[in-house]
């Protein structure tokens, strides 16, 4: 081997060593789910606007990487509130959300990656304690539950968008009172259905009842009229023609002309 060369393979395989040894900080992979920004520490520091997106990219060594999930996450919340009357209540909420993925530099610089512990956590429960704290116990439990969750969405949407994070949806996914209250509001509103039962019941028969009435009422004009309408000309009139009908009869018969009350035929059968 030629000694002059021993210096250029020595360092070419030291020059391997290295990058090897720095490849995986000279290239990184950012998933279809994940946005990320860089940190200059040798020049302009946090690059907030230039918000990178899926695939692999190459960097210097010394800059920092710093990776965001940006499809919809949720978090869990228990906690205890007060509602409008100052009741102690128990209620799981489920917050959805997800950062603006082209303003992660922004949300790194004022709350870091732990956004969601310094910022949605804090202000969903924040919300939550206010928005039940104007309604009562039996509001929320029965009759307005899709209004306090609409409520709640609406107040925490406001905050966190400020703060370039979207929320998506915030669900109750149950509410525990004590249970004496809750055995007292379920009681009331027991009676309140069995209330709009009878009172259902009692509208119906009050309008077969007015039904009936309405038909009597016709039937009786319809009767008066009739009975007006009538003399003895015509009641002789139908007489005879119902006679005549009757004369038709195969049937044997003897027929007395003016025999009968106020001169009408009598009809005489063989029996």
């Amino acid at each position: 081997m030629n000694n002059r060369k021993l210096p250029f393979i020595i360092f070419g395989i030291v020059a391997f060593i290295i990058v090897l040894t720095l490849s995986s900080s000279l290239w990184f992979t950012i998933e279809a789910t994940d946005r990320a920004i860089i940190f200059y520490p040798f020049g302009k520091g946090l690059d907030k606007d230039n918000v990178i997106g899926p695939g692999t990219h190459m960097k210097a060594p010394w800059n920092d990487v710093y990776t965001y999930k940006v499809n919809e996450m949720s978090s869990e919340e228990n906690m205890d509130v007060l509602d409008k009357n100052g009741l102690s209540i128990h209620v799981d909420v489920t917050v959805r959300f997800y950062p603006v993925p082209n303003k992660i530099g922004f949300i790194h610089e004022q709350f870091t990656k732990d956004y969601v512990n310094v910022l949605v956590i804090p202000e969903v429960r924040s919300t939550v304690r206010q928005v039940m704290g104007r309604y009562t116990a039996e509001e929320i439990y029965s009759t307005k539950r899709a209004e306090v969750e609409e409520a709640i969405k609406t107040e925490t949407e406001k905050i966190l968008i400020k703060n370039n994070v979207n929320a998506t949806a915030v669900l109750i996914r149950s509410i525990a009172l004590p249970e004496q209250i809750k055995q007292a509001i379920e009681n009331k509103l027991q009676q309140e259905q069995e209330s709009l039962a009878y009172q259902f019941r009692l509208t119906k028969e009050q309008a077969e009842a007015e039904r009936k009435r309405i038909a009597a009422e016709g039937e009786s004009r319809a009767n008066n009229i009739i009975n007006n309408s009538l003399s003895d000309k015509l009641l002789k009139m139908r007489g005879i023609e119902a006679t005549l009908e009757l004369s038709k009869s195969p049937n044997t018969k003897i027929i007395v002309i003016g025999s009968g009350k106020d001169g009408m035929p009598l009809i005489l059968g063989n029996n």
